[in-house]
């Protein structure tokens, strides 16, 4: 027969038994809750991104970014051009002196005309998107400042998108710019505009290399660069 004291200490003993379950039983309870409120957040946290810029790129094209007058952006710059036709082997290494450059030598093949949005993972090479320009393309160049920036970022998305069509004023690409690349914009600037001009010479000897530099991506700004600089102001308009 137990002695009281063994019995006592059996009752001792299976209490705590009994506390130390219900403990951990608390424990991985507050473990999966918080295990789940970190996989909500994961996927939360994207989905409202991907909401945001498709609230954004809902409007036209110049409520997308910021107003122009709050965009920063600097007088256009232009300067001659040359390069017009100048195919240069795939592989070569061109220098371009300006950051970013707005014509020159390029390779023989150009960007496709689907692909308005890059990133710097997947980017073609300056002297395919040079090909690009002489083609009658405007480009939007975006530094990592606004890559970093998940809203300037998504302006700068949904003015590429804005794009996706497939008529010949549709040539636009929005590319990141970075430091690889050269030289940084301007102080203060953040997104340069560029395109390939005939100049005012309808025969194409004066050419110029046409720039536009802003603190912040507006679509407000790009939409007067296409209207001021079309397709049809470039040395080959009529190839995509």
């Amino acid at each position: 027969m137990a002695k009281p004291k063994d019995k006592d200490r059996r009752a001792v003993v299976e209490q705590l038994r009994k506390e130390q379950q219900r403990s951990e039983k608390r424990r991985t309870r507050m473990i999966v809750a918080a295990c789940a409120a970190v996989a909500i957040a994961i996927v939360a946290v994207p989905a409202w991104q991907v909401f945001k810029q498709e609230q954004a790129a809902a409007g036209d094209l110049s409520t997308l970014g910021v107003a122009a007058d709050k965009a920063g952006c600097q007088d256009v710059e232009t300067k001659s051009a040359e390069g017009n036709n100048d195919h240069r082997q795939e592989g070569e290494q061109i220098a371009y002196p300006d950051a970013p450059p707005a014509f020159g030598p390029h390779y023989p093949t150009p960007a496709p005309f689907s692909r308005k949005y890059y990133t710097a993972d997947d980017r073609p090479g300056l002297s395919y998107l040079v090909h690009n320009l002489e083609h009658g393309y405007n480009i939007l160049w975006y530094d990592e400042t606004v890559a970093d920036s998940s809203d300037e970022l998504g302006a700068v998305k949904a003015i590429a998108k804005k794009f996706e069509g497939k008529q010949l004023s549709d040539k636009f690409l929005a590319v990141p710019w970075t430091e690889a690349d050269g030289k940084a914009f301007p102080d203060g600037t953040h997104v340069a505009l560029t395109h390939w001009s005939m100049g005012d010479d309808p025969n194409g000897k004066k050419q110029v290399g046409v720039w536009q530099y802003c603190a912040a991506p507006s679509g407000e700004a790009v939409d007067q660069f296409v209207k001021d600089y079309p397709y049809t102001d470039s040395p080959e308009p009529g190839a995509m």
